[in-house]
């Protein structure tokens, strides 16, 4: 007996036809011997159709508190629904909010992270031969009020109870069917990967692809929680996600990713002195605003350029925040630029290969794209360019890195 942890998106619950889908889907794997405990999202569209009811009364940004009750109530519809269809199918299904299947936060309205999880209430029914509907997406604070997660919140719920409970794999069914070497809708030809390393997933998560976000590929590489990335409209293998040593096929570049929610912001004229960037960039962090790439450029007469990048979502706000730095240090003004993106390759051959990031370069110069920043790790490099080149950029890449086949055999252990 397997016990196993299963992740349904908005879109794979979206009406009443597809949750009887994902109910005769939990029913035939219940039916093959196993414990099953499923996490769903709010149904979709039913989030943003909170949200707008949240606007609609005007006035100043809703309390932080009651924000969260609020969203909370989508998934909530969607666990008791789904076990209602669960038990049409004659298999007993139990639902669970985030309070009761013992979900504990930290207190951050609206981005909260996982503290822990009492899983005996889910332990218990899974021991009982029950199945547990668990919403993602929320937990409970120390004070009991309701709290969620922010982006990708049901992904981390599935791994989080996934690891509490010792499942054997979390399966993250989307509308997709697995995690491919770019975005198909650029690159029609992007294949399907068997495997990819936990390493190389947080990259590709970071950096923009949508498949997973961050936070749960951490969390599971964290807990060594095996991940099914598949689809829900279909039976097919999808992508496992798992650690370094168990994949198969070591590609040099396994994916090439973008993120078009980038802006650029200039400080020119700072004085170079110690302690100048702290007082550029103290603000910024204090402001919530996470800067990303930064780049430094010294000149011969003792000032120097920052140049770094944000999410487009916090560029206003990081612009006046950069602006008034500037002023308090007697820079020049500040200058900023939407009109950018950011372009990725990841791969973990890179570790063992050199040149990658020349030859990324240099292929992106033949394309007559020009670099505005770049930054590296030991598996990924990635480049700030114009926003209108990202699609050449990607298929150029993806020619270069892919479709060329360099891959390298795993060396036996």
């Amino acid at each position: 007996m397997a016990i196993i942890v299963q992740k349904y998106g908005g879109t794979s619950v979206g009406d009443a036809e597809r949750i009887r889908r994902v109910a005769a889907r939990v029913v035939e794997t219940y039916q093959t011997g196993n414990q099953v405990a499923v996490i769903v999202s709010a149904m979709g569209g039913e989030t943003d159709g909170l949200v707008a009811l949240a606007r609609e009364l005007g006035g100043a940004e809703p309390l932080a508190r009651e924000y969260d009750v609020l969203l909370s109530t989508g998934e909530q519809k969607t666990i008791a629904l789904l076990a209602m269809a669960i038990d049409q199918l004659g298999v007993p299904a139990r639902s669970f909010t985030g309070i009761q299947a013992g979900i504990r936060t930290d207190g951050d309205h609206q981005r909260a992270r996982i503290l822990e999880i009492d899983s005996g209430r889910i332990q218990g029914v899974l021991d009982a031969g029950i199945v547990a509907v668990i919403a993602g997406f929320q937990g409970h604070d120390d004070d009991g009020n309701i709290t969620t997660l922010g982006r990708g919140g049901s992904d981390t719920t599935a791994v989080a109870v996934a690891a509490a409970i010792g499942a054997d794999v979390c399966e993250i069914y989307t509308d997709v069917d697995g995690i491919f070497t770019t975005d198909p809708r650029v690159v029609p030809n992007a294949r399907k990967l068997e495997r990819i390393s936990y390493d190389e997933m947080i990259e590709l998560a970071s950096l923009g692809a949508r498949v997973l976000q961050t936070r749960s590929a951490r969390f599971a590489m964290r807990y060594k929680v095996p991940l099914h990335v598949r689809s829900s409209f279909h039976s097919e293998t999808g992508t496992w996600v798992v650690s370094e040593e168990e994949v198969m096929e070591r590609l040099v570049v396994s994916g090439v990713t973008y993120n078009r929610d980038e802006a650029k912001i200039r400080v020119p004229g700072v004085k170079d002195h110690p302690g100048v960037a702290a007082r550029v960039f103290t603000p910024l962090s204090e402001a919530g605003i996470v800067v990303d790439m930064i780049i430094q450029n010294v000149s011969h007469d003792g000032t120097t350029d920052l140049t770094f990048s944000v999410a487009r979502e916090g560029y206003e706000r990081a612009m006046a925040i950069a602006q008034s730095a500037a002023d308090e240090i007697g820079a020049a003004p500040v200058e900023g630029d939407t009109d950018i993106a950011k372009v990725s390759i990841v791969g973990l051959g890179m570790k063992d290969h050199a040149g990658v990031a020349a030859k990324m370069f240099q292929v992106l110069a033949d394309e007559g794209i020009n670099i505005q920043l770049i930054s590296t790790s030991e598996i990924k490099v990635s480049v700030v360019i114009a926003e209108r080149y990202t699609e050449l950029a990607v298929r150029a890449l993806h020619a270069a890195f892919v479709d060329d086949g360099a891959a390298e055999p795993t060396p036996e252990v």
